[in-house]
């Protein structure tokens, strides 16, 4: 109930905030927007506070005890006073400063000119909002996705704006009851179940990756927000429901190819994989085969068993198989201890800790339950070795980066974790509670202060967005080479953003994957080769909208050739294991590839010759008398294993297609270590006509190689114009 003082409060309030807005106005119009050698500054106050008061009375106050009343006018900005208490102000350093130590504020900091963000995955790869599209023939591409189905109404699968499907397209929308489709998902079908609704979110995530729309507002619960779109937005996509959460049986695989192939599909992005196999016993391997047949281009994640050497699982070399690597935006999130200290983690935390709340710690050692086997388990938090009433409420340090998890399962309000997971270094995925993964160093100093204080206490606070001026890194997980099935043909072929991207996901899949997680995402965070193989599903759809009769090989070319030269990691504990047998090519470049001026253009004669050569027949009869080796496929990259010990001479045989200008002349020129010599016969190529070929022998020759060993070298044939590389390795294998 109001009382007559309470109402002439609230008038002489909001009396005070009109003349002190006229005022600001007024100061704006005769005396300039700025403030002569002052900037923009947030002032951030926290949360709103509860009560009857105005908020923007509150700034003015601050800017007048600070800057006097007849200034604080001409500061003020602008207020934020709907969802949380902040102001904007010019001021100049000292004042800034004077402003971040009072009490009642939380921070003060530059307002930067910011650019608007997407998933920023595009944008890191050149693939702009605004660079050349032809929309008609995009809008003609069928991208099919063989996955764990689709979350049909999600944002990212709207369709306004869309005509009919094309008059190529055969398939149907069987996603089953309660499931429709639309001119942009134009089919579904399900091989393991009732309905092809993704209950999981990998199969929207990786769709939304290649082919969504553009969505604005996108974030994980604000994190990474901004414009969300795949790399062919206009493009159509197709959902091919062949996994589920126990996995994605190869007999489900194949019934995907087969239907994909026969409704009119142009390429199939699948982010599934395992173990290298025969091509005869790779179901993917086989549906990929027959749908290069129908000049159907597949791309597939090469697998995230790294950084072990030979772990890759997409070895056929009528696919694309695509690495996983690190884009120019990282997430980080902050451990804040009691004595003051702030160490930066990895992590992904969607949770709000209340800023400058503090909660107890407790080691994993001092929260043993009396039936763990061992202190040695208690320390690394394994699993039922924690004592829920002794870190209920509490941050659990624990000696292991998985150690999380029990933390979880006792009730732990978050968790301080070692990284010490090879595999895992470098990147984040999102977790069912506020957790902080520290390099060795980070994490003593967590232990110190826990081990020497009575009653440590700290803080996880919520993750943000940093630069990663590093990229791009192949990720630690991504599969490495060389290639157990086919040695003399380079595997990985491509390495595309699969670190902490943001996608389309499914709102009834927790995000962390946990099921006691009850937060519901339209949009989550994911890192792998799953994520990288639909980028580079969406370069190479992106290129066929400009050359729509190219052939897989020829497309997969572009994509190689043209891609950004990387450097193998130099802090990498087993250099056999990085360089090319981590990234292939290189990091995919959609731009150039629309233009790469040579192509190695690879037949369905030309695979069944190579097969030949490896004495398998399934795909073809193969000449009585067969000569060759893999490694004289028509590929754009190079690659032989010689045996230790031995110095070695090869020859790799190609020939390349001339997409570039109708007369042109390419000069070759060889990047190479002092390891090996290479020579390349003839050294110019002129060309008279479009699509006119030339041949060439590449000649690699060296002294003998230790076991393990790779040593590297580049071809790159130039016309001024453009620059076609491709990599040349020379490997022994471990004895």
């Amino acid at each position: 109930m109001f009382t007559m003082a309470a109402v002439y409060s609230y008038i002489s309030q909001y009396c005070r905030i009109l003349v002190f807005l006229i005022v600001a106005a007024v100061h704006v119009f005769c005396c300039g927007a700025s403030d002569e050698g002052k900037d923009v500054y947030i002032v951030y106050m926290g949360s709103l506070l509860e009560g009857e008061y105005s908020t923007a009375s509150l700034h003015l106050s601050v800017l007048q005890q600070v800057l006097g009343e007849s200034s604080a006018t001409g500061s003020h900005v602008k207020s934020y006073t709907r969802s949380f208490n902040a102001f904007a102000a010019r001021l100049s350093d000292e004042e800034h400063q004077i402003i971040a130590s009072r009490k009642e504020v939380v921070s003060v900091f530059p307002s930067r000119t910011l650019q608007l963000q997407t998933t920023r995955s595009w944008d890191f790869m050149g693939l702009t909002e605004t660079v050349k599209r032809n929309p008609t023939v995009e809008s003609d591409v069928i991208v099919g996705v063989i996955d764990s189905g689709i979350w049909p109404e999600s944002e990212s699968f709207r369709d306004s704006g869309y005509g009919p499907p094309p008059a190529k397209w055969k398939g149907t929308c069987a996603g089953g009851s309660n499931f429709t489709c639309n001119n942009k998902l134009i089919g579904a079908r399900v091989y393991n179940g009732t309905s092809a609704r993704d209950i999981e979110g990998h199969g929207t995530h990786t769709a939304s990756t290649a082919a969504g729309i553009k969505v604005s507002g996108a974030s994980f619960f604000g994190l990474a927000e901004g414009k969300a779109r795949g790399g062919v937005p206009s493009a159509r996509i197709a959902a091919y429901k062949a996994c589920s959460e126990y996995g994605c049986r190869d007999q489900d695989i194949l019934a995907a190819f087969d239907d994909a192939i026969a409704d009119g599909v142009d390429l199939i992005t699948i982010s599934v994989g395992g173990d290298s196999k025969a091509f005869e016993n790779d179901s993917i391997a086989i549906g990929s085969f027959h749908a290069m047949e129908k000049g159907i281009l597949t791309v597939q994640a090469a697998g995230n068993n790294g950084p072990s050497s030979s772990t890759v699982g997409s070895v056929a070399p009528w696919l694309l198989s695509t690495a996983a690597s690190s884009i120019d935006r990282k997430i980080i999130d902050k451990v804040v201890l009691g004595n003051g200290k702030t160490l930066i983690g990895n992590g992904i935390s969607s949770f709000t800790q209340r800023k400058g709340k503090k909660f107890p710690m407790i080691h994993g050692k001092d929260a043993s339950t009396t039936s763990c086997a061992n202190p040695t388990l208690a320390r690394v938090c394994s699993a039922g070795c924690l004592n829920s009433s002794l870190v209920k409420g509490k941050i659990v340090v624990c000696d292991w980066a998985n150690g999380w998890g029990e933390a979880f399962r006792a009730g732990a309000v978050g968790s301080i974790t070692l990284d010490n997971i090879e595999k895992m270094h470098g990147f984040n995925y999102v977790l069912p509670l506020p957790t902080s993964t520290l390099t060795a160093h980070k994490y003593g100093v967590v232990k110190t202060y826990v081990n020497s204080t009575k009653n440590p206490q700290g803080n996880i606070l919520k993750s943000e967005v940093t630069k990663n001026s590093a990229a791009p890194v192949v990720a630690s997980f991504s599969s490495r080479g060389p290639n157990l099935v086919a040695p003399d043909i380079l595997k990985p072929d491509i390495t595309a953003p699969g670190i902490e991207i943001l996608a389309s996901y499914s709102p009834v899949s927790p995000p962390s994957g946990n099921p006691k997680d009850k937060r519901s995402a339209k949009y989550s965070i994911m890192s792998g080769t799953s994520m990288s193989c639909p980028h580079a599903a969406g370069a190479a759809a992106y290129v066929k909208t400009f050359h729509p009769d190219w052939s897989p090989s020829a497309i997969k070319s572009a994509l190689m050739t043209t891609a950004w030269p990387m450097n193998a990691t130099k802090e990498a504990e087993d250099e056999y294991r990085e360089g090319e047998f981590a990234f292939g090519a290189g990091h995919v470049n959609p731009v150039k590839a629309i233009d790469p001026g040579l192509v190695y253009e690879t037949s369905k004669d030309d695979y069944i010759k190579m097969l030949c050569s490896m004495q398998l027949s399934f795909f073809g009869t193969c000449p009585s008398e067969n000569k060759g080796s893999p490694k004289d496929l028509n590929y754009p990259s190079m690659q032989v294993r010689v045996e230790t010990g031995k110095s070695f001479a090869v020859e790799f045989p190609r020939t390349v297609t001339n997409v570039g200008l109708a007369n042109s002349t390419f000069v070759s020129k060889v990047i190479t270590d002092s390891q090996m010599n290479v020579s390349v016969k003839p050294s110019i190529l002129s060309f008279k006509s479009l699509k006119e070929k030339k041949s060439f022998v590449v000649i690699v020759s060296g002294k003998a190689l230790p076991s393990p060993k790779r040593v590297s070298a580049a071809l790159v044939w130039s016309d001024r114009t453009h620059i076609v590389r491709s990599p040349i390795v020379v490997y022994t294998s471990f004895l």
